[in-house]
């Protein structure tokens, strides 16, 4: 009964078919009724019989339209009389049958133009016969041994000649030639599918189409050689920041430690191990706190490196300690937790626990507020902490994707949200989607804000990096490939129009960028110095670049366990 047998989607069981079921599929399937008594060609009852009844359907009365002449019918044919009276209009002309041809290469002289072409191109002429096509060829175009099998080894596209030379007594003695039939029909494809335009060539100078660029003499000051190596980490450095002063500079590392240098001298100040891969670091970026953020697997750490002014350091501490928790705890998507004493030797003062990895932490430029990426799925990946009423929120009720880069804006209430794909900035006070930025790059894997706020660049994955014009187009303004790898890390300088990028081919390259305050004058984006020195480890080069907050100064952080200072 296997034939017969169909399983319920709805139990899963195995149900045998009727034989009454097994005759309907069969009716159905042959394209007639189901019903078996049905019979699809019975005589058609008429809606109206064919007798004359004696009272109408209707008993409208007839239009008055129906036999009074129209008015506006009369009007219109008048007009159509004035018009062929005056000849606007004319008469149609019989058409003529005959069926216009006209001999493609009639013409073949290239002066004599055809009528329909105005440009037209000649055919294309074959190559004439040569000497090693005659039935009795000289010696020297015969091949020999080695020579025909080498012919006859090659690609036809490849062969110089497309067929042998062979030698003949005579000319009765030569044979049909055997590619005649396809070299005629490859003749007249050449001739139909020939792309027929002109070619209009243009005598310029090809350094007349160069853009005038200003010589990098002319930009500087930036950054051109490697002043200081900053050794210390036995593994990768990730991430970089510098502090709001320019004195210090603070790194992360796989190696489970973060290291406080002093910038001038590159002497590694203090070294706090944070048990686990610093993924991002970012120092608070307001004068009057000493504070950095460290993201350290799902928890982000503020430690008061107490680096540089005592009183700035000492009221730092005062602002923490400061704060009265509220009666009852509110609910939040993240745990503040104080450090312990042990800790506090360190510098640690508070710990942020997520419960997901954080890929990256980042400062608002006030220095109160940190927001958070962590490596997740769904609507959490963002969280803003508020750092004086230690309060968490997530400002988003749903995701566009995996976020890789959040940054807030330097002097509005923006925070730009950067995808796999996308970058979108919203707009925190209204709580809504202001721009939606699209790169057209694979994977975007850093971002940066120009200081004026009106320009963000984008570095990616595939080796792009895009500058956007956030007051002309949510299209790049212009995409920049001057790296030959991966996109790592972008960077604007706060005060100078520099900007720089680093890259896994192990090189920074340092572009000037100069924003006008004139609207209607464009970016002008020259690149000026390709800055080498970081060894490739495991086919990673550069990590993160950062530039100094006041000189034009570079630092960067390599896969070589360096941080390296250009000058």
């Amino acid at each position: 009964d296997y034939w017969r047998t169909v399983q319920d989607p709805m139990t899963g069981r195995d149900l045998r078919l009727t034989d009454e079921q097994v005759a309907l599929v069969r009716r159905l399937q042959s394209g007639q009724f189901g019903d078996v008594g049905f019979n699809p060609y019975e005589p058609a009852v008429d809606f109206f019989s064919g007798d004359v009844m004696i009272h109408p359907v209707t008993n409208r009365p007839a239009d008055k339209r129906s036999f009074i002449p129209s008015l506006v019918e009369k009007e219109k044919v008048s007009r159509m009389v004035h018009a062929i009276k005056m000849g606007w209009i004319q008469p149609r002309r019989p058409r003529d049958p005959t069926p216009s041809f006209y001999d493609l290469w009639a013409q073949e002289d290239p002066n004599a133009v055809l009528g329909r072409h105005k440009m037209h191109v000649p055919a294309p002429k074959l190559a004439l016969p040569g000497h090693a096509e005659s039935y009795n060829p000289p010696p020297e175009y015969l091949l020999s041994e080695e020579e025909r099998l080498a012919w006859e080894q090659q690609e036809p596209g490849e062969r110089k000649l497309s067929f042998l030379p062979r030698k003949f007594p005579s000319l009765r003695a030569v044979p049909a030639y055997g590619r005649f039939i396809q070299e005629r029909f490859e003749r007249c494809l050449d001739l139909y599918l020939c792309p027929r335009q002109r070619k209009m060539r243009v005598n310029v100078d090809p350094e007349d189409l160069i853009p005038k660029l200003p010589r990098p003499r002319d930009l500087q000051p930036f950054p051109t050689c490697q002043a200081l190596v900053y050794r210390g980490h036995s593994d990768l450095v990730r991430c970089l920041s510098v502090s709001p002063g320019g004195q210090w500079l603070v790194s992360g590392s796989d190696d489970g430690s973060l290291r406080l240098w002093e910038v001038a001298t590159a002497r590694c100040v203090r070294t706090v191990p944070v048990g686990g891969v610093v993924k991002s670091v970012a120092w608070n970026p307001s004068p009057a706190v000493c504070l950095v953020a460290a993201a350290v697997e799902d928890s982000v750490l503020l430690l008061n490196p107490a680096l540089g002014d005592r009183l700035v350091a000492g009221s730092t501490d005062q602002l923490l300690s400061a704060f009265v928790p509220p009666e009852e705890p509110p609910l939040q998507p993240a745990r503040w937790l104080e450090a312990s004493e042990e800790e506090r030797q360190v510098g640690l003062r508070l710990r942020i626990c997520h419960g997901k990895p954080v890929t990256q932490v980042t400062w608002h430029g006030r220095g109160d507020y940190l927001a958070v990426v962590l490596a997740t799925q769904g609507h959490t990946q963002v969280l803003i902490h508020q750092l004086s009423r230690r309060r968490s929120q997530s400002p988003f009720r749903r995701s566009h994707g995996q976020v890789q880069r959040v940054a807030f804006h330097p002097a509005r209430p923006f925070l730009l949200v950067a995808s796999q794909r996308s970058v979108r900035l919203y707009h925190l006070l209204r709580q809504e989607l202001t721009k939606k930025l699209m790169p057209n790059c694979k994977w975007v894997s850093s971002l940066a804000v120009h200081p004026a706020g009106d320009n963000v660049i984008c570095g990616s994955y595939d080796s792009k990096l895009v500058w956007f014009d956030l007051d002309l187009s949510t299209k790049p303004y212009r995409m920049l490939r001057h790296h030959k790898k991966a996109l790592r890390a972008v960077a604007f300088h706060p005060r100078y129009p520099l900007f720089a990028s680093g890259s896994d081919d192990g090189s920074v390259i340092v572009c000037h960028g100069m924003v006008y305050n004139d609207l209607l004058q464009n970016p002008l984006l020259v690149p000026v110095k390709v800055l080498k020195g970081h060894v490739l480890t495991r086919d990673l080069g550069v990590l993160d670049v950062i530039f100094h907050p006041t000189q034009p100064w570079v630092f960067s952080s390599g896969a070589d366990g360096t941080v390296r200072l250009f000058t």
